[in-house]
């Protein structure tokens, strides 16, 4: 792929960049080693100052950033506008918490393994390497790039080839808002060369939010060298209807949840598992909705859906549902390809979905949303939890017994009850199974590219 800003909406090439030479990647990650040594010596209350100014930065910037992420990737300028200023709120959350969430621990009776003293202490690790998606251009870059520096580390960035300008501008954040020069860098490179850099032994972890085989890859070289990784991967993630939920409002919120970012989020809600008592009830109603939705251009105000971010993808999204209905899947809405200019599908709910149709598996990353029909809580959670993902989850029910039941049979890293799954800086965020390892966000996302040292006194 080309590292270039490739307009969505239109298909046309806006500008190419001409990838960083050996060189230019070399001088980079010395950059980064060396401010690391000055870094992990400076104070919370410095970096904490300096974490501060970057958040004022993007905010002052907001609107030249959220034209960025539209043109780059198709994201809605209202959802875009969101992203960059929730990415403000997140560095500020680790500038404000990031001594307390890394704060030494002492034993209680330390005369308990003989010393007069003992406990932990968190201490910063080095430079790590981050490879990061297009979807979310500034949030899934910052929201590890806010902890990371603030626990005395240094970044190095290798962005999505699609998303260029989003990480030209990253590369100069921090040093403009105070960091030492070199705390934080982008490489402009393909993904072949992404291996040469994660095994350079100046680079001591890496972090990657992207596909489950681009996960398992920078897995096994990580593991190689003995480096520490977190993942974030794929997600196929259900919203379970039960027969005493609001139907309207969960209809309403599911909505959202399937289309949001034109339906490119891992944790977008794909997966919608009904009670057979409101099945029809919420399909109707969901259908009409998403039916409603205005799709368009993503700069235009009033765009709900824009285009996906790249041909392949959207292609790739057809394939799918052209799969289903081969195999006996109905479509309720949407469907097809728009004769239109750009990279767009019609937002999509389909039923009928069964195994050995690739839907039923496969992360569909995209506004597509399907539906299936269910008896009771254990077979909506034999179909949440019969998919190798397990990122996200939500429930709508009034019923306590029934929420504590699901909260402790969804095999997920999270369960969000009458609402939708959004990511927070003060809750952790991540998976399990084949949606990754790891978390990120709340105090164990600093906590895991940190030295955790077990301190003993005689």
């Amino acid at each position: 792929m080309a590292i270039a800003t490739i307009n969505p909406f239109t298909g046309r090439t806006e500008q190419e960049f001409e990838p960083h030479t050996d060189a230019e990647v070399e001088e980079r990650i010395a950059a980064t080693h060396a401010a690391f040594a000055e870094l992990r010596r400076t104070s919370f209350a410095q970096r904490a100052e300096w974490m501060r100014a970057a958040a004022q930065l993007l905010e002052d910037d907001v609107e030249k950033l959220a034209r960025i992420i539209t043109i780059e990737m198709g994201r809605p300028i209202k959802g875009a506008r969101a992203e960059v200023l929730k990415c403000a709120k997140g560095l500020r959350f680790y500038a404000d918490h990031a001594e307390e969430f890394l704060a030494p621990e002492q034993l209680d009776d330390p005369s308990a393994v003989g010393a007069s003293q003992a406990g932990t202490r968190y201490a910063p690790i080095g430079v790590v390497l981050a490879v990061m998606p297009w979807n979310y251009p500034l949030w899934q870059v910052l929201r590890f790039a806010g902890p990371a520096l603030m626990a005395g580390n240094t970044g190095l960035l290798k962005h999505s080839s699609n998303v260029p300008q989003a990480a030209l501008y990253l590369d100069t954040l921090f040093e403009r808002a105070g960091f030492p020069a070199g705390s934080f860098h982008a490489l402009l490179i393909p993904a072949s060369r992404v291996e040469k850099v994660l095994r350079d032994p100046r680079v001591k972890a890496a972090t990657l939010t992207g596909s489950e085989p681009a996960g398992r890859s920078l897995a096994a070289i990580a593991g190689s060298e003995v480096k520490h990784v977190v993942l974030e991967l794929g997600g196929s993630d259900p919203f379970i209807v039960m027969s005493s939920a609001d139907v309207d409002r969960a209809a309403s919120v599911a909505v959202t949840a399937r289309n949001q970012n034109n339906g490119q989020s891992c944790i977008a809600a794909k997966r919608f598992i009904v009670h057979t008592d409101v099945y029809d009830a919420f399909t109707r109603l969901f259908c009409e909705k998403v039916a409603a939705l205005t799709v368009g251009d993503p700069l235009d105000e009033a765009t709900d859906v824009g285009p996906l971010a790249t041909e392949s993808g959207r292609d790739e999204l057809e394939s799918q549902v052209a799969d289903a209905v081969a195999k006996g899947a109905i479509v309720r809405t949407g469907g097809f390809v728009p004769d239109r200019d750009g990279w767009f599908y019609e937002p999509t709910v389909i039923e009928g979905v069964a195994p050995g149709m690739r839907l039923h598996l496969e992360e569909a990353f995209g506004h597509v949303a399907t539906v299936y029909r269910v008896a009771d809580r254990e077979e909506a959670a034999a179909v949440a939890n019969g998919t190798t993902f397990g990122l996200s989850s939500a429930v709508w029910t009034t019923d306590p017994d029934e929420e504590d039941w699901f909260v402790e049979n969804l095999d997920a890293g999270a369960v969000f009850v009458n609402g939708m799954t959004a990511s927070y800086p003060e809750l952790p965020f991540g998976g399990v199974k084949d949606s990754g390892v790891g978390r990120e966000l709340a105090a164990a996302g600093i906590r895991e590219f940190c030295n955790l040292k077990t301190v003993w006194k005689g």
